[in-house]
């Protein structure tokens, strides 16, 4: 049975907003309600709608923020819908947080793309000559970028450029920087006891009504990390071969061997492309959290707002 994949949803709630893959609400005074859709997002472009993928990123999200609650507190109040989280408010920070433990990507911002291109000093970091792709960093970095907006392209920052462009006061950005490169580290544990390596990762944070740190958005999701399959990696690295992803890379790469690099025309991928992805965003929800992935019914908009209906808005 074909499956209708969710790209967006009306609910009859107020101060609607569009991101590339949720769809937001107020809900309450100090409350939001997300909807996470199966848009896939790729070069800052929406390039399809994958069934499940929404449910997986909400719900391993979900699990994510549970495991990393005790190095900073988080927006989360509940999940009343395998697609639907309802969060406190928060302001954020006008920059992404990305760490990186590997030195890899196809993007424009990636560490690989520009320092194939002959950069040496990236974000603010030296590297040496020599490197090879998708290799380990010493240590974990932090290398954070602009916010794009939909359609646009985020632009990479040095850590004291953010500081000295006024993005984040320098005591934040520190505590910031900090909790990053822990929850980062927790990522990697928690990985590697599912058989993973977590190679980079994005964080949002924002600022509670008290002006407290929050984790927010997502966080360890195959959108907005890369996670390689270990058992195999030191084989493919050996080879010269990629090694196998259970997120969104497959998509990129696929892309960027059609030529595309985010702008013009989004070239057309095999049907398999989609299916497989779909397939990798289910296990990758597995392995990590151990639990069976119980798909949601579709189509997906009217079970949201069968589930909407009946929350009581506080």
């Amino acid at each position: 049975m074909t499956l209708t994949p969710l790209d967006t949803i009306d609910l009859p709630l107020d101060d609607r907003r569009d991101g590339k893959v949720r769809v937001s609400y107020a809900f309450g005074d100090d409350r939001r309600l997300f909807v996470t859709t199966d848009r896939l997002s790729a070069f800052d472009r929406i390039i399809a709608r994958v069934p499940f993928k929404g449910q997986v990123l909400n719900q391993l999200a979900g699990w994510w923020f549970e495991q990393t609650a005790d190095i900073v507190a988080n927006h989360v109040v509940s999940l009343p819908d395998p697609n639907v989280l309802i969060a406190r408010t928060a302001t954020p920070l006008t920059v992404e947080v990305v760490v990186r433990g590997h030195i890899t990507g196809v993007t424009d911002t990636a560490l690989w793309t520009q320092y194939a291109a002959g950069a040496r000093t990236m974000y603010g970091h030296d590297f040496p000559d020599g490197l090879q792709k998708n290799t380990k960093l010493p240590e974990p970095i932090v290398t954070p970028t602009t916010k794009g907006e939909m359609g646009s392209h985020d632009v990479p920052l040095s850590c004291a450029a953010v500081v000295n462009e006024g993005h984040v006061e320098s005591e934040l950005w520190a505590q910031v920087q900090a909790v990053a490169l822990a929850v980062f580290d927790r990522g990697r544990e928690r990985s590697a006891d599912a058989g993973l390596i977590l190679a980079d990762t994005k964080y949002e944070f924002g600022l509670d009504s008290n002006g407290e740190l929050m984790l927010i958005d997502e966080v360890h999701t195959p959108d907005s990390s890369r996670y390689w399959i270990a058992d195999t990696y030191d084989a493919c690295m050996a080879a010269g071969n990629e090694p196998q992803s259970l997120d969104k890379e497959v998509v990129r790469r696929a892309l960027a061997d059609a030529g595309y690099t985010g702008e013009g025309d989004i070239p057309e991928l095999p049907a398999e492309v989609w299916e497989q992805t779909s397939a990798r965003y289910i296990e990758t929800y597995e392995r990590l959290t151990g639990l069976t992935f119980e798909r949601g019914s579709y189509p997906a908009d009217q079970r949201i707002k069968d589930a909407v209906a009946t929350l009581e808005i506080p």
